[in-house]
């Protein structure tokens, strides 16, 4: 599998601006005080233009019975090791495994804050030094900051396991366990792989809030999409990821759609996933591989009537697949709203759900008009 990127989809002006830093979650939400939970993030709503503001444990009363949400099972790795350049230190973040045995890696610089800055990716044919005696050299561009890399001394996952630690950005405010990247619908894969970076969208729900949508009526569809490094994604699109949509979540997906339920995908990598299933005919069929697909207004939506999602920079591509859910509109207006309430950005931050407006057709997507065909 060659991680070729497409051209980058065209990126309009934000009218709403860039993100004050201090909009940054520092912390994970039950690390703000006393007695809290992870489902103590805030809620923004969108119908259409129409915001409201809610606490994210007020969800199963803003869903309905017969409603279907489709999460990521992908558990997250502890994808970031160091590593030494000669006598300069890099931090190596692993993105994703091949079929050929190497890995997409990002080469990053420590910044002393136990974080990392950007770096220059290559030359070709540098060469790494891991811990435990192992290594990588650098062997063919991917684009952006990823470069293909053949790793020697030693198997990846367990690298990971005995030396890597969870990737974090410097708008963090220090290191967390594993287990505070885990969502709780991660799954072990069967051949150990996971995600670079956590699915962060499911991140607040809780056992109880599971349990207390199941008790509404509101269904689950698990898929699997294997997430890579997002700090290359600046105006870029997605990489290829692997996915899975197995036969029982694709007849659940289609079962609910024929019934007049909606959709909601719980992450852009659930919608990733699910849309890479869906045949011109909207119908999703059971899938498993690596997908290219990348989500934009021009293209269109087959399956998702709605989307909860965390919130995204102004120069990031997902913003171009929100579009292509909700509309430009909507999510202009419920951008302004989350700047104008200091809601929090990034993975630890705060969600935002797009529904479709009051009285509009749950699958206006299923009129398969050219701009719904990819």
């Amino acid at each position: 599998m060659t991680l070729a990127m497409g051209v980058p989809p065209r990126e309009p002006v934000r009218k709403w601006g860039s993100v004050p830093e201090e909009l940054s979650a520092r912390v994970p939400a039950e690390q703000r005080g006393p007695g809290l939970d992870r489902d103590a993030v805030r809620l923004l709503v969108s119908r259409g233009t129409a915001v409201s503001h809610h606490s994210f444990r007020e969800l199963p009363r803003l869903l309905r019975a017969g409603d279907l949400l489709v999460v990521n099972t992908s558990p997250t790795l502890a994808a970031a090791v160091d590593g030494r350049i000669g006598h300069a230190r890099v931090v190596v973040h692993f993105s994703t495994r091949g079929d050929d045995g190497r890995w997409a890696v990002e080469l990053r610089d420590p910044d002393g804050r136990g974080t990392t800055r950007a770096r220059a990716g290559g030359p070709a044919g540098t060469e790494v030094r891991l811990p435990g005696g192992g290594g990588l050299v650098l062997e063919e561009e991917v684009g952006g900051r990823l470069w293909w890399a053949r790793v020697r001394g030693g198997e990846v996952l367990g690298l990971l396991r005995e030396h890597g630690r969870p990737i974090r950005y410097s708008y963090t405010e220090r290191d967390q366990p594993l287990s505070v990247y885990q969502t709780v619908f991660a799954l072990p894969s069967s051949d150990g792989s996971g995600s670079a970076e956590m699915p962060s969208a499911a991140r607040p729900f809780t056992a109880r809030l599971v349990a207390e949508l199941v008790s509404r009526g509101v269904q689950f569809a698990p898929v699997t999409l294997h997430t890579g490094v997002a700090s290359a994604e600046a105006h870029e699109p997605p990489y290829p990821e692997r996915f899975s949509v197995p036969e029982a979540s694709a007849r659940l997906i289609n079962a609910v759609r024929a019934a007049g339920g909606r959709v909601v995908a719980v992450g852009t990598t659930a919608v990733r996933a699910v849309e890479s299933a869906a045949g011109a005919d909207g119908v999703v069929r059971a899938r498993a591989g690596w997908t290219d697909l990348v989500v934009t207004p021009g293209r269109g939506v087959r399956v998702v009537d709605g989307l909860l999602t965390g919130l995204h920079e102004p120069e990031a591509s997902h913003l171009l697949m929100l579009e292509a859910v909700a509309g430009r509109a909507a999510i202009d207006r419920g951008y302004e709203e989350a700047l104008r309430r200091r809601y929090l950005w990034h993975e630890f931050g705060d969600l935002h759900l797009l529904l479709p407006e009051a009285g509009q057709q749950e699958h206006p997507h299923a009129e398969h008009c050219g701009s719904n065909q990819r």
